[in-house]
């Protein structure tokens, strides 16, 4: 085990394409930087019947640790707990008026009007509960050089209209996975 790794700094090795330093990891791949140290990965996952861009960023590969690759990993393979951790939290947040999920489900309710039913997944007398079960997971971006951190490691964009890219919902999980805040993209 190179000091490197015991440390918990990802792998890193030279490009053999550019010359750039490059990240390894069993999930990812060869995750290579660009010129000003920056990484990028991106990849469609299947989510029930939806496609859900999974995005992996980071600012600067030396802030990024093997820890956090493996987190990020993790998380992507249970997305589908992840978004049902997701939904709880703004189902939970319907109690208070004043919170951004209410007025976002509100905002949704009166764009739609008469047309929200047909798009609707399940109509169960609670159309608040319906809107929340129906909207769409678009994208998880996870933002690996936030490990550990107090600022959000994926945040998860959900919308009932995916074309409508000013009406989404976005959940902020920190690197343990718990849900930090829910926020309107307003």
């Amino acid at each position: 085990m190179t000091r490197r790794h015991a440390a918990g700094v990802a792998n890193r090795r030279p490009c053999w394409f550019h010359g750039h330093m490059a990240i390894e990891h069993d999930y990812f791949g060869l995750l290579e930087s660009g010129p000003d140290g920056s990484i990028f990965w991106s990849e469609n996952v299947e989510l029930g019947d939806q496609r859900v861009t999974v995005d992996l960023t980071a600012p600067d590969q030396d802030d990024v640790s093997e820890a956090a690759l493996d987190v990020a990993a993790a998380m992507i393979s249970s997305l589908e707990a992840i978004d049902a951790k997701s939904r709880n939290a703004m189902v939970s947040e319907l109690d208070d008026r004043t919170s951004e999920v209410t007025e976002y489900l509100l905002q949704q309710q009166e764009s739609f009007g008469d047309e929200l039913e047909d798009l609707l997944v399940d109509i169960s007398g609670d159309v608040h509960v319906d809107i929340i079960r129906s909207l769409q997971l678009v994208s998880m971006t996870i933002l690996a050089d936030e490990h550990g951190g107090s600022d959000p490691f994926a945040v998860l964009e959900y919308a009932l209209d995916p074309d409508d890219a000013d009406a989404v919902l976005l959940v902020n999980l920190g690197s343990d996975g718990d849900v930090q805040s829910v926020t309107s993209a307003d």
